[in-house]
């Protein structure tokens, strides 16, 4: 299936971010650091010639606050998706990975894979679960958009617009501070 032309945004660091702990459907302000990321985000999409009229937003603060970073001087109406809410971490949420899960454990998972944690976790919301919803929002697209969300479930948006399976959607990049292009089956990350 063909998608319309995408950005897509995560939100900058969190004070959970930095103390490693699982946020999900809870929310952490974000760092002054994550605040630079959005500005960074800002100057990127600055550089664009056309930024969709369509602004898409989780509706955490978090997410709510990069998007209002990154669009900040720009007349545009952000509409609030819970589609694009981060993957439930059900009985983890608020943990730190240390309290799930032994460190020599997480360091070898993530080696290899940096969505295995999210695999491992017994209550919430699973992958498929997420592609679901994912799927919804972006069958719902009449056209272009700039979508503000958080990592997974940017992951997820962009393994369904580039045909990836969810077992490799660690194989795609994370990032905070940067947006991805994706346009015609290809992404690209802007910097």
């Amino acid at each position: 299936m063909r998608y319309p032309e995408l950005l897509i945004c995560r939100h900058g660091e969190t004070e959970w971010n930095v103390e490693g702990r699982f946020q999900g459907a809870l929310d952490s302000p974000l760092t002054v650091h994550g605040r630079a990321q959005a500005e960074n985000q800002r100057n990127i999409l600055s550089q664009l010639t056309t930024i969709p009229d369509r602004v898409f937003s989780s509706p955490l603060k978090r997410v709510l606050d990069t998007a209002e970073i990154a669009l900040r001087g720009r007349e545009v109406d952000i509409k609030r998706d819970a589609r694009l809410c981060e993957i439930d971490m059900g009985d983890w949420s608020g943990k730190r990975r240390e309290d799930v899960l032994p460190r020599a454990r997480i360091l070898d998972d993530l080696a290899n894979d940096p969505m295995a944690l999210y695999r491992l976790k017994k209550t919430g919301e699973d992958f498929p679960a997420l592609r679901g919803r994912c799927q919804d929002f972006l069958d719902d697209l009449p056209g272009p958009a700039l979508v503000f969300t958080h990592g997974v479930t940017s992951r997820m948006l962009r393994a369904i617009v580039l045909g990836i399976a969810d077992a490799h959607l660690g194989d795609l990049p994370g990032g905070q501070g940067v947006v991805y292009h994706l346009r015609e089956g290809l992404q690209t990350r802007l910097e």
